[in-house]
């Protein structure tokens, strides 16, 4: 064994001996992996996941508001820190794509997309996507905001009697989406997805319900918000979106797991939820010994991140 004056261990890798047989550590090699955060034989990591949006309402692929359709409901988020995983293991990183808006007024708009990161022992890092939003419809079912980590906004029900206010649910998550509600000849007004942050909110008078606030995080290197609700429409006009979500006709932001808005697009991509992220931070000394799936990788004086916009594996 090699002894160091005052017992200090260099901060510089001893040569490996050819003859060393594997997996044998020499006391440095530990000391380093150790500081490091990789010994033995060990990665510890924070991540951050956020699950697709939830597409808004479907309805006439017009520009007009017509369809006056409710929004989706953001991404599931999930976030910890000092998870321990392998050395020398593939995880595998999935992404949630954002949920689509159908063409057609009665069809609640598709839940977004499920996010992840698996492998070894690691089986509990999952989040689902949010809701799709509810729609103007000829059945309570098509009204009803869909359901998902954050639930998409209630629409409304155009068989609703004349000469009473008739509301319809957003759908639930761990957060619910906002109340739609339908008055022959008088209103209709949709309801906004929840965020992941808080509810969706509910139809006002003519105009519809904003989206639920989501939530920021700095897991990234930078501040940024996610996982917002999106908002739905009236008609007296739309309500407001928020952390990536999107007001009525516009795709949630990619990426953030925004919800899509309600109510008319040029096209159903235009009311599409955002797809979700996943990001893993590791102590900057750590080093992935391979990647798929191209993430963007960068670093400050303290962590290194590698950030998944789309399917991918890491390695350490």
């Amino acid at each position: 064994m090699n002894r160091f004056k005052g017992s200090i261990r260099s901060a510089t890798a001893a040569p490996t001996s050819t003859a060393a047989a594997p997996g044998i550590w020499t006391l440095t090699e530990q000391m380093q992996a150790k500081q490091a955060s990789v010994w033995p034989g060990t990665v510890n990591f924070d991540y951050l996941i956020v699950g697709g949006g939830g597409g808004g309402g479907g309805g006439s692929t017009n520009t007009n508001t017509g369809s006056r359709a409710a929004g989706g409901g953001g991404g599931g988020y999930l976030t910890a820190t000092a998870i321990t995983a392998a050395t020398g293991v593939a995880y595998t990183v999935t992404v949630g794509a954002g949920g689509t808006s159908p063409t057609s007024s009665g069809t609640v708009g598709n839940q977004g997309g499920t996010s992840s990161i698996t492998g070894g022992t690691l089986s509990g890092i999952t989040i689902t996507g949010g809701g799709g939003g509810g729609t103007q419809s000829t059945t309570d079912g098509g009204a009803v905001g869909g359901n998902g980590a954050n639930g998409g906004g209630g629409g409304w029900n155009i068989n609703a009697i004349a000469g009473a206010t008739r509301t319809y649910a957003g759908g639930t998550g761990t957060f619910n989406g906002g109340t739609g509600a339908h008055n022959p000849g008088v209103f209709a007004a949709s309801g906004g997805g929840a965020g992941a942050g808080a509810v969706g909110g509910s139809y006002s008078g003519t105009t519809g319900g904003s989206g639920g606030i989501g939530i920021t995080s700095s897991m990234s290197g930078t501040s940024t918000q996610y996982a917002g609700g999106g908002g739905g429409i009236g008609d007296g006009g739309s309500g407001t979106a928020s952390y990536g979500g999107a007001v009525a006709g516009s795709a949630g932001t990619v990426n953030t797991g925004g919800g899509g808005g309600g109510g008319g697009g040029a096209t159903t991509s235009a009311r599409a939820g955002g797809s979700g992220i996943a990001i893993i931070r590791v102590p900057v000394a750590v080093t992935a010994s391979s990647t798929t799936g191209t993430p963007t990788v960068t670093t400050d004086a303290t962590y290194r991140y590698y950030k998944f916009t789309g399917n991918g594996t890491i390695t350490f």
